[in-house]
Order: structure tokens, then C-alpha cells, then sequence
């Protein structure tokens, strides 16, 4: 005894916004995330927080449509901004890149390109290029 199908999709979709809005609250915005300290406990705690916020309402919604899609929907955001959010908290910004302890094998004071001057300048100077920058 589901929804019906356009009711079942809209209801889905707006159950994805309303997870959308829980992560976007919660959490400080994406770019703020990628040049902050890589693994923050903070950010990490707050993640969590929405996380279990956003899969709780994913779920009581679902069970009082009593309907799949909703669930399908609301429960693939609750993933992919969950996702989004782990990626963003372990960039390092030295790298530029996600930085997994004990996984890379690249740590920040043994990269290459950050101590061999020939390699490149560390800030390519887009700001400073004359052409005015951002």
C-alpha cells in the first residue's frame, strides 16, 4: 500500500532535499571542509551528527508513507552527501588531495613536488598573474 508513482518520486525527491538541508546545516560549507586540518574531530563529529539525523528521518518518513522509493531516494542521499562530506574532511590542503594516514604512502614532508623547487612553485600565482585574478 505505497504512494503513487508521481506522488512516490516527489515525495522521494523531497525527502533527499530535506537531507540535502540537514548535511548543509550541520556541517561547514565544502570548500571550508577541504582546507581545514585533514581528519577534523569536529568536522568528523558534526558529519556523524547529520548522518544520523538525516538516515532518522530517511526512515520515519518511509515507514509513515510506507513507501519504497521514498526510502530508496532519501536513503542514496543520506550516501552520497555522507560521501561528499567524508571526501571534503580528508582532504589535505598540502596535497590537494585526500590524505589517509597509513594508506598513501605520501605524507606532506616527503613529497616530492613540495621540496624540489624545479618540480614547480607551491602557489602556481593565479592571484598575481596581472590579469587581475580573483
Amino acid at each position: 500500500m505505497g504512494l503513487k508513482p508521481e506522488v512516490s518520486i516527489m515525495t522521494g525527491l523531497t525527502v533527499g532535499a530535506l537531507v540535502w538541508t540537514i548535511y548543509n546545516r550541520a556541517l561547514p560549507a565544502d570548500v571550508d571542509m577541504r582546507v581545514a586540518a585533514p581528519n577534523d574531530s569536529d568536522i568528523e563529529s558534526s558529519r556523524k551528527k547529520a548522518a544520523y539525523t538525516a538516515a532518522a528521518s530517511v526512515a520515519a518518513i518511509s515507514l509513515i508513507a510506507k513507501d519504497a522509493t521514498v526510502f530508496i531516494l532519501g536513503g542514496s542521499m543520506v550516501v552520497a552527501v555522507d560521501w561528499w562530506a567524508r571526501h571534503a574532511n580528508a582532504v589535505n590542503p598540502e596535497l590537494g588531495k585526500a590524505f589517509i594516514p597509513g594508506f598513501n604512502g605520501v605524507t606532506p614532508n616527503t613529497n616530492p613536488a613540495l621540496e624540489d623547487p624545479a618540480a614547480g612553485p607551491a602557489d602556481p600565482g593565479y592571484a598575481d598573474n596581472g590579469a587581475g585574478g580573483f
